[in-house]
């Protein structure tokens, strides 16, 4: 493992004003509001991930870079067999609130997320510990998970139920947080309130004015802390990215996480220092909900609605270019795989519409008996385009669609829910694995549409257990494969990662999971 300096200075941008701010706080702009500041209780949006990320720290972290290094554990050991993870947590840890942190609180967080009462949308991620699925069905105890803290708290050991080669990448989610127990104890689930809260991140949160900022400071107690050279850090949840381009700009935000692709010509010419763009792994796709009695439960309408999709359109004309058009649901730039195609989708678009008015017609629609549907999508100009621009390839078919927009909490929280007949989803992967977004068609919470099939679950398992990486790969994208064909989902674009940076800013590198810990980034006063 090797820690990675700083990122050089970058020129100044044409275009930038120099609107005065707090010497050392760093004000970001993110993509919604945070559902919680709980690790178990947040929807699993990036804006969340941004947030926690430099809140909390699991027993490993990521560098500017986005490689893994040692976090709250300074070393680890994983048994010959796969099975047992120890990890080797550092003298002296404590919450921000001086208390000590020990084991005994990753321990106690790891069964918080599995306990069925916490109803917590990462618990799944804890299924190849052993007993954990067991415990969240509410069929054994808590204390049966497979975590133990030895040595007086100093050690964690994580077992799991047989060797899963991607189980070390996901450490650096959420769901691997630590939670402070003696504030669990006193507070119950108000623990996570700013005026409870102790972390263990590089900062610290202060004040919260819900779906307006998130203001933090630095954690003094944070074990490297003397390299953190940010006062705070401020989040503002901003679902209309043209006015967050106006706020930076005028130089009122430092960072805008994901503008709109559309605006990237126009941004790479008029800020072209500030403007990044860089490949990543996420996938823009609609969901559709398989449940009895929606619309979308027949294959034949879902097949017939993928193909009408005019994926090309979308990113070249729509979105200018600045994302790709996708025919998979694992981006093509995964590590050690190769991306399988849903059926169709590379035949001319005019044999595509062939087919989708046949399909619909079989299944009781067309221009006379049209089919009423609504498609869902969270705030924001780029998804109402795309939703636009989709409701009106699917016209030919004989489909009315209505429109329906929320703020992005509430969209996914709807979406866990299965209120939805079509909606916009989209998975930007925090690690470098083609089962990140496969584990979409099997997880409990992540699948949204309520997709089940047992060969799909069996070669995903088969995949999760298997070391040898060819063959791993062959599992997953036989996976890939026959889920895609079923047409549960249909991918629409991958992404590019696209922010403005200050450039003035060192420390934040462009990296393919677009993961940025605002503890490497340096603001000159």
């Amino acid at each position: 493992m090797r820690s990675h300096p700083l990122a050089l200075a970058i020129g100044l941008a044409a275009g930038l004003t120099s609107l005065s701010l707090p010497a050392a706080t760093l004000h970001m702009g993110i993509s919604g509001d945070p559902a919680s500041l709980s690790p178990a209780k947040i929807t699993g949006g990036v804006w969340e991930e941004d947030v926690l990320r430099d809140l909390f720290e699991g027993p490993i972290a990521i560098d500017a870079e986005g490689q893994i290094i040692p976090g709250a554990a300074e070393s680890w050991e994983i048994s010959d067999d796969g099975k047992t993870y120890t990890f080797h947590l550092r003298d002296g840890l404590e919450w921000s609130d001086g208390q000590p942190l020990t084991a005994d609180d990753f321990v106690f967080a790891y069964r918080h997320q599995v306990d069925p009462k916490t109803a917590s949308n990462y618990a799944h991620r804890l299924y190849p510990v052993v007993n954990a699925q067991a415990i969240n069905a509410g069929k054994k105890p808590l204390e049966a998970l497979g975590v133990a803290s030895l040595d007086d708290g100093k050690t964690l050991q994580i077992t799991l139920n047989e060797p899963t080669v991607y189980f070390l990448k996901t450490l650096v989610l959420p769901f691997a947080y630590p939670i402070p127990q003696h504030l669990y104890a006193k507070y119950g689930d108000d623990w996570s309130d700013p005026s409870h809260i102790a972390v263990n991140g590089a900062f610290k949160p202060v004040k919260w004015i819900s779906n307006t900022e998130l203001e933090t400071r630095k954690n003094p107690h944070f074990h490297d802390a003397d390299a953190v050279t940010l006062d705070g850090v401020d989040y503002y949840p901003l679902e209309d990215k043209v006015a967050g381009i106006q706020r930076f700009r005028a130089g009122e935000l430092d960072i805008l996480r994901d503008y709109p692709a559309a605006q990237y010509p126009r941004l790479s010419k008029m800020l072209p220092k500030a403007t990044h763009r860089f490949p990543s792994l996420g996938t823009y796709y609609y969901v559709y909900n398989l449940r009895d009695g929606s619309p979308v439960a027949d294959k034949r309408v879902r097949e017939a609605l993928s193909l009408a999709i005019r994926r090309d359109v979308i990113a070249e004309q729509l979105l200018k270019g600045a994302v790709t058009a996708a025919t998979s649901l694992v981006p093509p730039g995964t590590s050690d795989y190769q991306a399988q195609s849903q059926p169709g989708l590379d035949e001319p678009i005019d044999t595509r519409m062939t087919k989708a008015k046949a399909l619909m017609q079989e299944a009781g629609y067309g221009p006379d008996k049209p089919l009423k549907l609504t498609l869902r999508f969270n705030s924001g100009d780029e998804h109402r385009q795309i939703a636009v621009a989709v409701a009106a390839m699917w016209k030919p078919l004989g489909v009315d669609v209505e429109l329906r927009n929320t703020e992005a909490n509430i969209h996914y929280a709807d979406l866990m829910q299965g209120d939805f007949q079509v909606a916009r989803a989209a998975w930007i992967s925090s690690y470098d694995d083609a089962q990140n977004f496969l584990q979409l068609l099997s997880a409990e919470t992540n699948n949204y549409g309520d997709y089940h099939d047992a060969r799909y679950d069996q070669l995903l398992s088969e995949s999760d257990g298997e070391q040898d990486p060819a063959k791993r790969a062959q599992l997953m994208q036989q996976a890939e494969a026959l889920g895609l064909a079923d047409y549960p989902l249909t991918p629409i674009y991958t992404y590019s990662s696209r922010n403005l940076v200050a450039p003035t800013l060192t420390g934040w590198d462009d990296n393919a999971l677009d993961m940025h810990a605002s503890r490497w980034v340096h603001k000159p006063e």
